[in-house]
């Protein structure tokens, strides 16, 4: 072997051992996000409008950006259960919470302390929509309308129920008491389907719930629909008034979905789930699907 081709092996195994030396230092090459399945959080049960709009924007994502998505349900405690998790999480953007006002602006205001705080322990990934509510009562009540409704808890002051499963719907229930002038008996749920299945067993009176939840019920003849919430009648149920044009004037309450992810997550990781996010919930069908729903899609970060 001449010298020239030792010296060249020689350089050959300097440069491995160095390339090897450098690779250590680097440590593992960074897979790119997302490389495994992305977990949403919901804090309400299966058939919430919650769920049902995490479950639409997962199935999305999966075709889009071919990673699967697992919808995680962890209701009940208003939130609380859910928020916390998510909280707790890694801040590395597999775990998100798809949520609603209930555990980022209601929660503060019904609880004297909380077991997370809104705002340190959560990044804002992105808006995703707005809702309406509709308010359904069980027809063996004997009531047609919400002036009778009104009359009727007159007359019994605290025995009719209302129920409620998100701190939507109790506050929407709260303001019809105090603007109706009348006095409820309140029950609690772990989730708005919860109540609507007690409300269909008589077991509570009435509850106003969001429309994915409640029109349904309504379109079945197993619940009748007094009036809805919004400032306008909905195109899915245009012969139920407003509850302010049936009698309880100024009254308005709607809901809000966003989706967060822990503190602390890389914002190149917040961008990338913003932009997962935003496209899943600009297809067609899934707007089709809110619509159908009477929820409007939103897509602006925060």
């Amino acid at each position: 072997m001449s010298a020239y081709t030792k010296s060249a092996s020689r350089l050959k195994v300097v440069t491995g051992i160095a390339a090897a030396a450098l690779a250590l230092l680097a440590g593992p090459a960074q897979a790119e996000f997302p490389d495994k399945p992305i977990r949403f959080v919901v804090p309400f049960a299966a058939g919430s409008a919650t769920d049902q709009l995490a479950r639409a924007i997962g199935q999305a994502i999966t075709v889009d950006a071919k990673v699967t998505v697992v919808v995680d349900n962890k209701p009940g405690a208003n939130g609380f259960i859910a928020a916390s998790d998510v909280a707790k999480a890694s801040p590395d953007g597999y775990t998100v919470l798809i949520s609603t006002n209930t555990t980022h602006a209601a929660n503060e205001h019904l609880f004297k302390k909380l077991p997370y705080d809104p705002v340190k322990d959560y990044v804002p990934v992105t808006a995703l929509g707005r809702g309406g509510q509709i308010m359904v009562v069980n027809p063996q009540l004997p009531v047609n309308n919400v002036a009778d409704f009104i009359a009727l808890a007159r007359k019994e002051p605290g025995k009719l129920s209302f129920g409620s499963g998100s701190s939507s719907s109790r506050i929407a229930g709260e303001l019809f008491q105090q603007m109706a002038h009348v006095q409820l008996l309140h029950v609690p749920y772990k989730s708005n389907p919860l109540a609507v299945t007690d409300l269909l067993g008589n077991q509570i009176q009435m509850m106003i719930t969001d429309t994915a939840t409640g029109l349904p019920q309504v379109k079945s003849g197993k619940l009748k629909a007094l009036g809805v919430s919004g400032k306008t009648r909905s195109p899915l149920a245009p012969n139920v008034p407003t509850i302010d044009e049936a009698g309880v004037k100024g009254y308005e309450m709607s809901y809000w979905f966003a989706a967060y992810a822990p503190a602390k997550t890389p914002q190149p990781i917040v961008d990338k789930l913003n932009a997962m996010l935003v496209k899943a919930a600009r297809r067609e069908e899934l707007l089709a699907r809110a619509h159908s729903v009477n929820s409007v899609a939103s897509v602006s970060c925060w």
